[in-house]
């Protein structure tokens, strides 16, 4: 395995300064702190290649999971191996072997074109002069800003300056990746080829990734296994797919009839929750062993000319678990 994580734990220990001048006075001679766990017994493990998306609510401990694994932030306890090495040892060998991705901080020098700045990363990771020049052309290409390289890095837009981002991360060619929030900010387009730049070089180079997103968008298309954090612990490691199954006990029912808003609301609770009730069209929740009689029952006693069921979109299921 390249990652194995086993029982990690990081709390904070902050000062709870009183309100005012005389809390301010009193904090010189007393002071009260709080523990703030972060991160609490986490496990999991991830084998070469996966692309594993990393879920959570904001709070939950996804970016101190990744600081950990990076080797930014010491843990209160447990232990972790990436690659081998132990992060927080900040081993020279493991520093050449991954890389970590934050969308809301940048490592390229604002006021220099983003060559320059790929430049000094290739000289700190000693890639030749050659090979700098190939991938360089090869992941703006993928990326569609070659025209971008001697640009003011303040001048690009976001979406841009997170390809250049992403491009100077991979200089190195990493065997592992930290993704935290890779898409945030941008609009559909530049998203989009985000996500189909980062599936196609975990395909071609089996980089090990861990991604954090909010856009479910990321999650369905990129990874096929999932691990749900929340309050610091987790509760699911599995398949996406899976998730619909485990977390959302109906499916979504709807039938195409004429005078659909004409039938009576009481007479449609005895088969499900409405959702959506419109002239042509009525959307029941309905229980999952349910569906096949409420099926038969909604044909035989409703002009139905259509009937349709789809399980639950992942992002709503998502969010009831987050709001749960």
């Amino acid at each position: 395995m390249v990652i194995d994580v086993n029982g990690l734990t990081k709390t904070f220990r902050t000062y709870k300064k009183q309100p005012g001048f005389a809390g301010a006075v009193k904090g010189l001679f007393y002071r009260q702190y709080e523990q703030t766990v972060a991160v609490n017994d986490v496990n999991f493990t991830i084998e070469p290649g996966e692309l594993v998306g990393f879920l959570g609510p904001n709070g939950a401990g996804k970016t101190t999971t990744l600081k950990m694994l990076a080797g930014l932030l010491f843990p209160t306890s447990g232990r972790a191996q990436v690659l081998g090495y132990t992060p927080w040892e900040r081993d020279d060998g493991y520093r050449r072997q991954f890389a970590l991705v934050l969308g809301q901080k940048n490592q390229l020098w604002w006021d220099l074109p983003a060559r320059e700045s790929l430049e000094l990363n290739a000289k700190i990771y000693g890639i030749p002069k050659d090979h700098f020049e190939k991938t360089v052309d090869e992941l703006t290409r993928l990326l569609d800003v070659q025209h971008k390289l001697n640009v003011s890095v303040r001048e690009l837009s976001l979406g841009e300056r997170m390809k250049m981002e992403l491009i100077a991360s991979l200089l190195h060619q990493p065997k592992v990746l930290f993704l935290d929030e890779p898409t945030i900010g941008l609009d559909v387009v530049s998203q989009k080829t985000v996500r189909e730049f980062i599936r196609r070089h975990n395909a071609t180079h089996k980089t090990t990734i861990l991604l954090t997103s909010h856009y479910m968008a990321d999650i369905q298309e990129l990874c096929e296994r999932v691990i749900i954090i929340d309050h610091g612990k987790i509760f699911f490691d599995g398949k996406l797919s899976e998730i619909v199954d485990r977390f959302a006990d109906f499916k979504l029912v709807t039938i195409q009839c004429e005078k659909a808003n004409e039938i009576s609301p009481d007479k449609l609770k005895g088969w499900g929750e409405v959702t959506e009730q419109t002239t042509g069209a009525i959307t029941l929740k309905v229980k999952r062993d349910r569906v096949i009689a409420v099926c038969k029952s909604l044909l035989d006693e409703l002009p139905v000319s259509d009937i349709d069921i789809q399980e639950v979109p992942i992002e709503d299921v998502i969010r009831r678990i987050f709001a749960g």
